[in-house]
This record gives C-alpha cells, structure tokens and sequence, in this order.
C-alpha cells in the first residue's frame, strides 16, 4: 500500500472519527479507502454515461 498524506476539515475528521467509535469502520484508514472505494465505483458506473457529473467533487 502507499501512504498518502491529505487535509482534511476537522469537521468531517470528527465524523469520520465518531463512526470508528461506533464500530462502523476499525479506523480512520479503513473509513477512507472505503469512501474511495466508493468514489470509484460511482466514477465507473458513471464513465458509461455521455455526461458524466461528479458527485463527490464540489468546487
């Protein structure tokens, strides 16, 4: 695996951290290669489309 070093707001940090506390994810690195995971899978269902709108990325 490679490391990847990201920003994130503390806000959504908080988030992340409240569903490792629940049990949902066994840590925050896990939590986040699942929402890219995701991403991914939404970016490849949608690569079948003519146009194609990114959910996920909000300028």
């Amino acid at each position: 695996m490679e490391r990847v070093t990201l920003r994130i707001p503390k806000q959504q940090i908080e988030e992340v951290e409240q569903m490792v506390e629940t049990g949902e994810f066994p840590n925050r690195s896990e939590a986040i290669r699942a929402a890219v995971r995701d991403m991914l899978k939404e970016q490849e269902g949608n690569n079948d489309q003519a146009t194609s709108k990114r959910s996920w990325a909000k300028v």
